[in-house]
C-alpha cells in the first residue's frame, strides 16, 4: 500500500452502470455530473478486512507494507473543484456540478495542449498550460514518507 491515509471511493459495477445511465438520460449539453459514491474508504482498512476474510493468520500471517505515495498521487479524491458546488438532480445519487464553466475557446486550447503531449514535452510548460485552462488546478506532490508514523503504520505489520 502506498500510504496509510490513502482513501478512495468504491462502488459495484452494477451500481456504477445504473448511475452512469441515469446521468446520461437526464444529461444536458455541457453539464457535468458526479455520482454519489458514499464515503471514501481507507485502502489500509480495506486491505486489513480482505486479509481477515481470506487468510488463516494463525498459519500464514500476512504483512502490509507501505511503499510511500508516488509523485503527484493524492491521498484523497476531490469530487468538485473549489469554484464548483454540488446541486441535486432528479436522481438522489447523481449530483450536478454548478458553476463549472470553460471559456468559449477552451476546446481549441485543449486540442493544442494535446498536440504538445509526447516524448520530450517540457513538463513545466504543460503544467502552466493546464493551470491556465483549469482554474482550480493544483499539483500537490506527497513525499514518499509524508505522514507515515515509523513506529506504527509505515513498517510491515501483521494485519
Amino acid at each position: 500500500i502506498t500510504h496509510p491515509e490513502m482513501r478512495r471511493y468504491f462502488m459495484t459495477i452494477p451500481e456504477a452502470v445504473q448511475l452512469v445511465l441515469q446521468a446520461f438520460v437526464m444529461g444536458t449539453p455541457g453539464a457535468v455530473y458526479c455520482l454519489d459514491m458514499g464515503e471514501p474508504v481507507r485502502i489500509v482498512d480495506l486491505a486489513r478486512d480482505l486479509i481477515q476474510l481470506a487468510s488463516d493468520e494463525a498459519d500464514h500471517p500476512v504483512q502490509i507494507q507501505f511503499t510511500g505515495a508516488r509523485p503527484g498521487e493524492k491521498l484523497y479524491e476531490e469530487m468538485f473543484f473549489g469554484s464548483e458546488d454540488a446541486a441535486p438532480t432528479e436522481h438522489p445519487k447523481v449530483l450536478q456540478a454548478r458553476h463549472a464553466t470553460l471559456r468559449p475557446n477552451a476546446a481549441d486550447e485543449i486540442a493544442s495542449l494535446v498536440e504538445k503531449l509526447g516524448p520530450g514535452a517540457p513538463e513545466q510548460e504543460l503544467l502552466n498550460d493546464i493551470r491556465h485552462l483549469v482554474e482550480d488546478f493544483r499539483r500537490e506532490l506527497v513525499p514518499p514518507d509524508a505522514g507515515m508514523d515509523k513506529d506504527s503504520d509505515s513498517s510491515p505489520q501483521a494485519a
